[in-house]
C-alpha cells in the first residue's frame, strides 16, 4: 500500500498554509508533525517518501482535511 495526498484537498498549497494562514507551517499541526519516519515535507506542497513511509496511518488521522488516504 501507498500513502496518497489528493493535492486539491490538502491545505498546504505554492509552499503556504491556506487553512490556518500561518504561512510558514511553524503553527501547523498535522500530517508532518505526526510523521514519526519523517517521510513526510512540506515545500511547494506535501510530499510523501515512500522509501521511509511505513503506512502507519498516523498522517491520515491527523489531517483535517481528509486529503491523506492508503
Amino acid at each position: 500500500m501507498a500513502i496518497t495526498i489528493d493535492l486539491e484537498k490538502c491545505c498546504w498549497k505554492d509552499g503556504k498554509c491556506t487553512s490556518c494562514g500561518c504561512e510558514s507551517g511553524s503553527s501547523c499541526f498535522g500530517c508532518v508533525e505526526v510523521c514519526a519516519m519523517g517521510a513526510i515535507t512540506r515545500e511547494d506542497i506535501v510530499k510523501v517518501d515512500s522509501a521511509k513511509c511505513i503506512d502507519c496511518g498516523a498522517c491520515i488521522s491527523a489531517c483535517k482535511h481528509g486529503a491523506i488516504t492508503l
